[in-house]
């Protein structure tokens, strides 16, 4: 398995998702009535939750990172809240990517940590009052928007449009985390990153609820060196073949593929085998920014895999070229309304 969701929640429904449905209807039902029912903390800042519908990837880490430049140009100090996911420490840490590894913090807190401050925590509350402590005074929660345990006053959905909702399913029948009529009743806005159709009818269907829908792109960042290299592309991350069409729109040939599961911590073994494979054919080896955390810093093989290989960056470039800006506005006229209703209600 290359990835922690199974193959048959992005195709459409079969005989499998079928028959977990009871167990998808139980989860759905608790998870709708948490995300209406649960009493839910006030930030201590600003809060804007980049979120998606479903479990995996559909680029919320670079929209994050794109919604935090432009709280910086506003003048704010940004602050980015993340569980965690994939690392080993359970206490609230501020991540220090010059001393924490992957596999203390995650790989996202890593790649996050290098554009603003980060900070990691099970529990979301206790995050974010660490980030205001710290100065931050807007805070960007990677993730987070179906736990249900602060207010936002941002909500923004991320859905990649080459593989929508998969066979729009709840989990385990399908990769969506809650029913849709509930996230989108406790959603803001929705981006739809791509061109492809995948999430054409969920993004109609938010339109008509009366939700904002942006539209951006993934720009990759390349000088155009890679244009006519023979490669072996590696990837370990929800959606490899996003990444594998990256690679070709620079240019490159890929002679080979070798995917691993989200978050994956690579073993020796696998190391030394993607060194000897690209050695053995002549190719370069090409990785995500996400993979290549993973490796640093790395003693042995794992330092030489990743001397070897090549990032191919990318970036959320929205349509509209005002709309991260919009949306820190959004956020910020949120907050003010929100601590005004707070400081009424303790007047009566």
């Amino acid at each position: 398995m290359v990835s922690e969701a199974p193959p048959f929640w992005w195709t459409r429904a079969d005989w499998r998702a079928y028959a977990l449905w009871p167990f998808s209807w139980l989860y759905g039902r608790v998870a709708g009535l948490r995300m209406d029912r649960a009493r839910r903390s006030m930030p201590p800042a600003p809060l804007i939750c980049v979120g998606n519908f479903t479990v995996g990837g559909a680029g919320k880490t670079p929209t994050a990172i794109a919604l935090a430049r432009a709280a910086r140009a506003r003048g704010l100090t940004p602050g980015f809240l993340s569980r965690g996911y994939g690392g080993s420490l359970d206490v609230t840490t501020v991540v220090d990517p010059a001393h924490h590894r992957a596999r203390d913090v995650g790989d996202e807190p890593l790649l996050l940590a290098r554009e603003a401050l980060t900070v990691i925590c099970r529990r979301r509350v206790e995050g974010a009052r660490r980030l205001a402590a710290e100065g931050a005074d807007i805070i960007i929660m990677d993730d987070g928007f179906q736990s249900a345990r602060l207010t936002f006053d941002f909500a923004l959905l991320v859905i990649d449009s080459g593989r929508g909702i998969g066979n729009g399913h709840l989990v385990p029948s399908g990769p969506v985390r809650a029913p849709i009529a509930n996230q989108l009743r406790h959603a803001t806005a929705l981006l739809k990153i791509g061109r492809g159709p995948a999430a054409d009818l969920l993004i109609r269907r938010a339109a008509r609820a009366g939700k904002a829908v942006y539209v951006a792109d993934t720009m990759r960042l390349d000088d155009g060196s890679l244009a006519g290299v023979r490669v072996l592309a590696w990837a370990g991350i929800a959606d490899p073949e996003k990444f594998y069409r990256t690679v070709r729109e620079t240019g490159a040939i890929i002679e080979e593929t070798q995917s691993f599961p989200d978050h994956h911590h690579f073993s020796e073994d696998e190391i030394a085998d993607l060194i000897d494979r690209a050695d053995s054919r002549g190719c370069t080896l090409v990785t995500t920014a996400k993979d290549m955390v993973r490796l640093e810093p790395g003693h042995g093989r794992a330092a030489e895999l990743a001397e070897k290989s090549r990032v191919v960056e990318i970036e959320v470039h929205f349509d509209d070229p005002e709309a991260p800006r919009k949306i820190i506005e959004a956020t910020l006229d949120h907050a003010r309304a929100r601590k005004l209703g707070m400081t009424k209600e303790q007047r009566r």
